[in-house]
Formats: C-alpha cells, structure tokens, sequence
C-alpha cells in the first residue's frame, strides 16, 4: 500500500468526524461520541485548538486514516511537543503500515519545529496498538509512573465555579 499523509482542510470535516465515531465504536465508547461536524469545523479550523493530519491510500485513492493532535509544551525540557489525541486506521487499511506513517509524520512534526516529545495515551484492553507503539518499530515506552486525571462534565462546571 503506498500512503500519502496529508494535513486536513475544512472539506475533510466529514471524514474526519466518521473516522472519529468509528474510533469510538471501536473503543467501546459509542455513546460518549457526542461532536458533531460542526463542532469540528469550528474547533479545527475556526478556533484551531487541533490539528488533523489524513492518510490516503494512493492507488485507491481513498482516505484510510487519520490523526488528531495539539501542541503541548515540556516544562522539564523548555521545548514544545506534539500530543496524539486520536489515530485511527480504517480496519481495512490495519496492518499495511498506515499507523505507522502517521506516527512518524508526527515524530518528524516534532523534530522539525525542534521539540523534544510526542505524546499518546493508549485503553489499556487495546494490546495490538499498545504492542505496535512499544514495538522495535516504533520504540516508546508506557509511562507507569503517572497516572491521568480528567474533570469532565458536571465535575468541571463544580470545580470551575461556574
């Protein structure tokens, strides 16, 4: 499969938000898939608090693929890095190297703006993607040592004080 990674325009709205909502019944998350398109064009590209990249299989000449990340920056390090939020390959696609040219978009994303990290988290249950990531391929190591917060909801609108 030959794979051309591309950085997503506005008319990529709804395959973006179709490869979101096939992640999240993937991940068993269905029902927390509440975004629709709109929220994504403003978000994405009005706002532009993320950043899409989309891989297409060129002799098909269909998108098979997508990551969603941010900027976040490395207190320790004093330089700037790249957290992947989303990555997700059409189950067709799954195993013909379509991750991996994402992630390493991502990776030479970061060493060209001179950051020193790319970031992900995983679902624990999700071994084939936890065993391609710390793979000799890829090489990144699970951090064990921190554990992930997340205040969401009406937990969010309390502690706000809002």
């Amino acid at each position: 499969m030959s794979i051309q990674i591309r950085k997503a325009t506005e008319a990529d709205v709804p395959t973006i938000h179709s490869f979101i909502r096939r992640l999240a019944i993937y991940e068993k998350l269905e029902h927390e898939h509440v975004g629709t398109e709109q929220d994504l064009h403003k978000t994405l590209f009005q706002d532009q608090f993320a950043h899409v990249v989309i891989a297409k299989d060129t002799a098909t000449d269909k998108d098979v693929g997508f990551a969603l990340y941010f900027h976040n920056y490395s207190t320790f390090l004093s330089r700037p890095g790249i957290y992947l939020e989303d990555l997700f390959v059409s189950e067709e696609a799954r195993g013909k190297g379509v991750g991996k040219a994402l992630l390493k978009h991502l990776a030479q994303t970061v060493v060209q703006m001179g950051g020193g990290r790319l970031e992900w988290s995983a679902l624990d249950w999700n071994k084939p993607a936890i065993d391609f990531y710390t793979s000799e391929t890829v090489g990144a190591r699970t951090q064990t040592e921190w554990l992930g917060f997340r205040l969401a909801g009406d937990a969010l609108t309390k502690f706000a004080g809002l």
